[in-house]
Order: structure tokens, then sequence, then C-alpha cells
């Protein structure tokens, strides 16, 4: 029997309820939010079960929504991949802004070590248990994360730019 969207939603919900919520499908791939504290858990049973088999982690990536409720500000969206039924599925923990902390994956999944690195670099999302979170493309010496949108777009204090190259200057700009 091949694995499809619903038996991964009917064994999950049988499985973790209620630790796992919001299912839907989005361009044919199946999404659902997971509690923060049972990511770990909902993550192993679904590379470890037999049925389920996501033996592949495609992306670890982090998003910012300042205007969701505090304890939804930040959530981290893991993209599975079943190979031997080419099955894809996206995992949503969402964390809160006083505390974006969730346990790593890396016991379970090598490739989210640097993945992991990177979302702590860019949102400061704390992987708890991670061998070695730090940053991995911006200085160490940096206090901020920048894709949070709390941070603008632009240097506004950058003196080295000049419009006129972006065409930002004129009778239409």
């Amino acid at each position: 029997m091949s694995l499809t969207n619903e038996i991964i939603q009917q064994t999950l919900s049988r499985q973790f309820t209620p630790k796992v919520e919001n299912f839907h499908i989005l361009h044919d791939m199946l999404a659902f939010e997971v509690k923060k504290e049972a990511l770990f858990e909902v993550i192993q049973f679904l590379k470890e079960d037999p049925s389920m088999n996501f033996n592949f982690l495609t992306d670890v990536c982090g998003v910012h929504y300042p205007d969701y409720d505090e304890d939804r500000q930040f959530c981290v969206v893991y993209h599975l991949h079943n190979w031997f039924d080419n099955v894809r599925i996206r995992v949503k923990a969402f964390l809160p802004a006083s505390n974006p902390e969730v346990e790593s994956i890396v016991p379970l999944y090598a490739g989210a070590n640097w993945q992991e690195r990177e979302t702590y670099d860019f949102y400061g999302i704390i992987f708890k248990n991670h061998p070695q979170l730090k940053r991995i493309l911006n200085m160490d010496e940096m206090e901020s994360f920048p894709l949070r949108k709390e941070f603008p777009l632009e240097d506004q204090g950058r003196t080295d730019k000049d419009d006129r190259f972006f065409g930002r200057t004129g009778p239409n700009c």
C-alpha cells in the first residue's frame, strides 16, 4: 500500500493527538503543526516508523511573524521526504517571542546541523542540545538577527552606496 497524505494524517492523529494539529494540504503537500515540546518525538516517529519512513530532511528554516500572538511569533519549518513512496511533508512548530527555543533534530538527521545553525544565525531561534550552535554565516560579534522583521531591510547609515545606481533618483521615484 502506498503512503498517502490521508494515511499520514490519520496515523499522526491517532499517535499524537493533541500534540499535532491544523492539518492541511498546500500544493499537494501535507502540512501540519506540532507542539514545540513534542517536535523531536514526532519527527523521530516520522523517520523511524516503518510505515512513515521519512528518511530525508530537505530543509529547516525559520519564519518571523511579528503580528501574531506573542506565543506564535516564531516558527521553525521542517520539510521531510520519504524517498521510497516519494512523499513530502511540511512540519511547523510555533515558538514564543520570549523564548524561541526548540529541541535540535541533529541526532536524527546529521544534515540538520548546518540548517539549524543558519536558522539560529538569522532568527535567533535556539536549538537545545545542538552540538555546536553558533553563527555560521554572520560575524560572531553580531548582536542582532538580521531576518527578524524588527530590523530594516537596508542600513540607512550607509555612505558607500549611491541611489543613482539603483534607479532611486529622478522624477519617478
